[in-house]
């Protein structure tokens, strides 16, 4: 059986027709599953407007890690697997990178926006450690991107135009082998519905011994932030603090995963002012103070497993 393409879909009207189109011209050979995550909009129809394309429709948000178990499941035989965002249009074959997954095995391309220029900082990353969590919690990496710990992290002293063996590709666009996915346990659907399960991933499929392949030669136009900009503002930040924490609480020592809970609780009070102000509302009010309830919780319980706000 061929490779398979995973999508998981969450408000993806706008955007799966043309990442559909684009997997059907430069990969016809690859089978198509888009899992949706119970949609509200029109994804659901668009998708079953194409021949060959499976869908997997959810009757609630699984998240993204389950969403991509589920639909690798689906077909028992597909290997290699990529997933690919619905806002994500592939602009090259995969022949590359394919070749570098089976070899290596994991492997990705060149994520671009519409002018066709990398997306430096989000292509590709260094796993973080809890100095790079730390910083970004307390928004030191906005104010000084330049900094040593940023630089490092986003990898802005990568040449993306070179090959080059890389810690951690996006997620939206990724491809692994099937004994990869099968011997690691699939992705990690605690990290629910999103954000750290993809980072998460990498770092156990390099910690047993595979390497991560990266080929510019393969590109993919990316607008980033389709389904999560679905997402009320609120949510979002409680989201990304609870896996960003139950990223460190799995991979730091406990004094670095206390580290951590700490700088996102001193990060969070500005965010509240700054939003407060912003917004006119208590919306950044009522979301940074359920960051810090869990953050303190995590701090004290060294755990984030009852944690999420999510289910």
């Amino acid at each position: 059986m061929a490779g398979a393409v995973v999508i998981v879909t969450y408000n993806s009207a706008a955007e799966i027709g043309s990442c559909l189109d684009a997997v059907a011209h430069y990969a016809p050979e690859w089978q198509v599953v888009v899992v949706d995550n119970r949609s509200n909009d029109q994804t659901v129809s668009h998708v079953k407007q194409r021949n060959g394309v499976i869908l997997i429709e959810n009757q609630e948000n699984l998240g993204f890690a389950a969403g991509v178990n589920q639909g690798i499941r689906f077909l028992p035989g597909a290997d290699p697997i990529l997933l690919l965002n619905p806002d994500a249009r592939l602009k090259t074959g995969l022949d590359l990178m394919t070749a570098d997954c089976r070899q290596h095995g994991l492997a990705s391309g060149k994520l671009v926006d519409s002018s066709g220029a990398a997306q430096a900082g989000f292509t590709v990353r260094r796993l973080p450690t809890a100095v790079a969590l730390v910083f970004e919690s307390l928004g030191i990496n906005k104010l000084w991107p330049s900094n040593p710990v940023n630089r490092r992290y986003r990898c802005l002293d990568l040449d993306l135009n070179q090959p080059a063996f890389v810690e951690q590709p996006a997620g939206a666009l990724l491809m692994f082998r099937r004994d990869v996915w099968e011997k690691l346990g699939g992705l990690d659907e605690r990290f629910h519905p999103v954000w750290f399960e993809d980072v998460d991933f990498c770092k156990r499929a390099l910690d047993a011994g595979n390497r991560i392949s990266f080929n510019p030669a393969v590109t993919v136009e990316h607008d980033g932030g389709g389904s999560v900009g679905q997402m009320p503002i609120g949510n979002r930040a409680v989201f990304w603090y609870v896996s960003l924490l139950r990223y460190a609480a799995k991979h730091f020592t406990m004094l670095s995963f206390r580290t951590v809970c700490a700088a996102v609780v001193i990060g969070s009070i500005p965010r509240i002012v700054a939003g407060g102000i912003r917004e006119r509302s208590l919306q950044s009010v009522r979301a940074y103070g359920k960051v810090i309830w869990v953050s303190v919780r995590s701090f004290f319980q060294a755990d984030v497993s009852e944690a999420s706000p999510a289910r």
